[in-house]
């Protein structure tokens, strides 16, 4: 294809990518749902920006469509590493490391079972789908959680799986695909080349990690230009890891990646919050672009050939699968029954199997075209290879058209099954994934600020420093793009509508706080949140002193500024050091009132029990028993509805809350 002809299918591509974010933000679904549907309609279903063909790579050439595809798998493997901390994944060690290994097995093998039996493929091809469905990756995970803010611990387990097994899935694809399939290897080479292949993705992306972090840290960027100097910087890294790792071996570029930007996002570099926002930018680029031009590569009739054995496939792998093998990886765990639940139905195939199999098709349809080529050499009399194995040859020749039409098979099957899966669950699974969250409550509570000045903003801020799930509604474009820059979650409209409260989730807050300049704003506030949405607790700001009675005699808890300030004065008068200890952002300090679930750690216990279990830096210091607060003595039981007040060092605090079951 020309120049003149790919630069405008590229912007058409991009630009459709990025109306298909703005829908996504506006109707509150993944975006993978509106980059697959573009990709489709302009694709296979209309033509209108590929040819019918999937298997041809001649839009951007043999070689480019690869590179395109594997460079833009890099940055988003990347992005998505960068993100997960590792305070994140011990919010779930023991599911974590079952889903990417014990999990991850019964993927693999309960997919090869079903593909061999349900389509009657050979047990080559089998597994290597099932290896590629094994992966479900930070590119359709991301965008759900995104959209369904479930607690921590679920979050942190999807995207801890979705990373691994991104790379542990292609490299296991990849090595099934060049060892068993075109090799006709198994046992020992399998095993000698996934080592191989996952050492040197690990070592590289390692390597580039620390010359990244060296040169962030100690190397002077040039202090006007050090932002966008370090973001280039990190982003040329992980550029650099994936092709140094790829050009040593294939697929090896995925584990680098993910190594390095694993390593890095764990590590104190400088200029990290501007480096995210880059990444993420460039990572919604070339997501969009490759899911739709993957999508639009796609030839409908390798799905439809697949027929009802391939819905067999689709409901085994969503509906047995996936749930047996989440109910075995969560086991014993502190995920509830609803979490492992929603975590069953949450396992959409992304990015990484659509992308190399697609590869693979292009591989395996070329090894065939090679097959034939050969077998028209055989026949002579200047037979084509398109034409030779249309026509009676027999011996050698017959055989070289019997295993190219084997090889043209399995490419059909192998795009048209994992598409197949990808629609289905992306659809499924990406479209009623907050439906599904709210019928099993696994949404957290919310807390809502009316109010995104300055005590809004702060409010939020130490709100989510301990976790809670906040949203703040503002009516002033001023305040909401400020909220907004802050990272934070905000709601436009007027908080004394019920419609935009009703938009913020009022119907499931545990608490609602009116923190605008307008006491009567706050005192309608507060009313309609405790009358129509039956909010737990209310808090209202009296900006004016003299209103604080008013406000208490319809029964709304009020904090007066002026009391609010003389208490913040007095503390640092009186114990500056308690003060300073547990009230600053970023303190090392911490006390928190939480209350104890029938099913934690805690419940049943005397505090003498409960000692030997709590944090060594964390004690609990009260004990709220309905209505009544006390100082427990060694012998006071604690038992499950008791709110509990623990003090001690912050990540202790988070620890014992946890004990609770703290949502």
């Amino acid at each position: 294809m020309a120049t003149g002809e790919i630069i405008p299918l590229v912007a058409a591509i991009i630009g459709l990518g990025v109306g298909a974010q703005l829908l996504a933000a506006r109707f509150q679904v993944p975006s993978i749902i509106f980059l697959i549907s573009a990709g489709l309609i302009l694709g296979p279903l209309s033509g209108l920006l590929f040819g019918s063909r999937i298997l041809s790579a001649a839009t951007f050439g043999a070689d480019a469509l690869p590179a395109i595809v594997g460079l833009s798998v890099a940055i988003i493997v990347f992005e998505g590493a960068f993100h997960l901390r590792i305070d994140r994944i011990k919010e779930a060690p023991a599911a974590t490391l079952r889903l990417v290994t014990v999990g991850a097995a019964i993927a693999l093998v309960g997919t090869a079972l079903t593909i061999r039996y349900a389509l009657g493929q050979p047990w080559d091809l089998s597994f290597l789908i099932g290896a590629l469905l094994v992966a479900t990756g930070p590119t359709v995970v991301t965008p759900i959680l995104q959209v369904v803010p479930v607690r921590d611990r679920v979050a942190a387990a999807l995207e801890t799986e979705g990373i691994i097994n991104d790379v542990s899935a292609a490299i296991i694809a990849v090595v099934i695909f060049e060892v068993i399939i075109l090799q006709g290897q198994a046992g020992v080479a399998f095993l000698r080349d996934f080592a191989s292949r996952l050492g040197i993705g690990l070592l590289v992306g390692l390597v580039v990690a620390v010359i990244v972090y060296y040169l962030l840290r100690y190397v002077d960027l040039s202090p006007g230009n050090a932002p966008r100097n370090a973001r280039l910087l990190t982003f040329a890294g992980a550029l650099v890891a994936f092709a140094a790792a790829d050009t040593i071996a294939s697929e090896a570029g995925v584990a680098a990646v993910a190594t390095a930007g694993l390593v890095l996002g764990n590590l104190d570099v400088p200029y990290e919050d501007e480096i995210e926002a880059f990444k993420g930018d460039v990572t919604l680029i070339v997501l969009s672009f490759v899911f739709i031009a993957l999508a639009a590569l796609l030839q409908i009739e390798d799905l439809i050939r697949l027929g009802g054995a391939g819905l067999v496939v689709v409901a085994v792998v969503i509906f047995v699968i996936r749930p047996l093998l989440v109910f075995v990886s969560a086991r014993g765990d502190r995920f509830t029954r609803s979490e492992k639940l929603f975590i069953s139905f949450v396992g959409p195939r992304g990015i990484i199997p659509a992308s190399v199999a697609t590869l693979f098709a292009v591989e395996l349809q070329s090894h065939a075209s090679e097959l034939r080529a050969e077998a028209a050499e055989l026949v002579g009399g200047g037979t084509t290879a398109g034409a030779v194995c249309g026509s009676a040859v027999t011996g050698e020749a017959a055989q070289l058209c019997a295993e190219a039409a084997t090889f043209s098979s399995q490419a059909q099957i192998l795009v048209g099954t994992v598409f197949l899966v990808i629609f289905a669950t992306v659809a499924l699974e990406g479209g009623f994934a907050r439906y599904i969250a709210e019928y099993l409550d696994v949404i957290p509570m919310r807390v809502i600020i009316v109010g995104g000045g300055q005590v809004g903003r702060a409010l939020a801020e130490r709100l989510e420093d301990r976790g809670e799930n906040v949203v703040i509604v503002e009516e002033e474009e001023e305040a909401i793009e400020r909220a907004r820059n802050e990272g934070y979650s905000v709601v436009w409209g007027d908080g004394t509508d019920t419609d935009v409260l009703r938009e913020a989730g009022a119907a499931n807050a545990k608490t609602v706080v009116a923190a605008t300049g307008d006491d009567d704003a706050n005192l309608l506030i507060a009313q309609l949140s405790s009358s129509k949405f039956d909010t737990d607790r209310v808090i209202a700001r009296a900006n004016n002193p003299d209103n604080v009675e008013a406000f208490e005699e319809l029964g709304v808890r009020t904090i007066s500024s002026a009391m609010a300030t003389a208490w913040a004065m007095d503390n640092q008068i009186e114990r500056p050091a308690l003060a300073h200890w547990m009230t600053d952002v970023g303190r090392k300090g911490d006390v928190q009132e939480v209350e104890v679930s029938p099913d934690g750690e805690l419940a049943g216990l005397t505090v003498e029990e409960i000692g030997p279990k709590l944090p060594d830096t964390c004690l609990i210091a009260l004990v709220d028993r309905d209505g009544e607060v006390e100082v427990p003595d060694p012998d006071f039981r604690i038992e499950a509805g008791d709110r509990v007040t623990l003090l001690g060092k912050r990540e202790a605090v988070r620890e014992a809350m946890a004990m609770c079951n703290y949502e």
